[in-house]
């Protein structure tokens, strides 16, 4: 006798939970388009087809909202190890912000005795 479930009782979706089994599933949704993709909430639901119909009901029933991402918890990779996030290298010059000029060139003038140049009027 083997100790896997019998083959009537396997989801069909792949997984190896016996069917029925109750899994969390994580909503993402779009409010209108344009906008990101934001998390709405979760919904518990033994496969992937009734967690589409739970979120569907649950988050775009009153036409709240206009896509649906609908994601097993369990196949999101958390990643928290602060090596991987923050490097011990400095790399603030590859940030937008390292490349902010006004300051730079107002001391660099100050240093020179140079008034900032008037804007040209009128495109002459």
């Amino acid at each position: 006798m083997t100790d896997s479930a019998p083959a009537d009782r396997l989801p069909r979706d792949g997984s190896d939970a016996p069917a029925g089994t109750l899994e969390a599933w994580e909503v993402f949704r779009r409010e209108k388009d344009g906008d990101p993709m934001r998390h709405g909430g979760s919904v518990m639901a033994p496969d992937a087809t009734l967690a589409l119909h739970y979120a569907r009901e649950m988050y775009s029933r009153r036409q709240e909202s206009v896509h649906l991402w609908v994601v097993r918890r369990r196949d999101i990779h958390d990643l928290a190890d602060l090596d991987l996030l923050q490097p011990p290298l400095d790399r603030s010059f590859k940030k937008p912000g390292g490349y902010v000029m006004r300051d730079k060139l107002a001391a660099a003038r100050e240093r020179s005795g140079q008034a900032k140049p008037k804007a040209n009027r009128g495109g002459r």
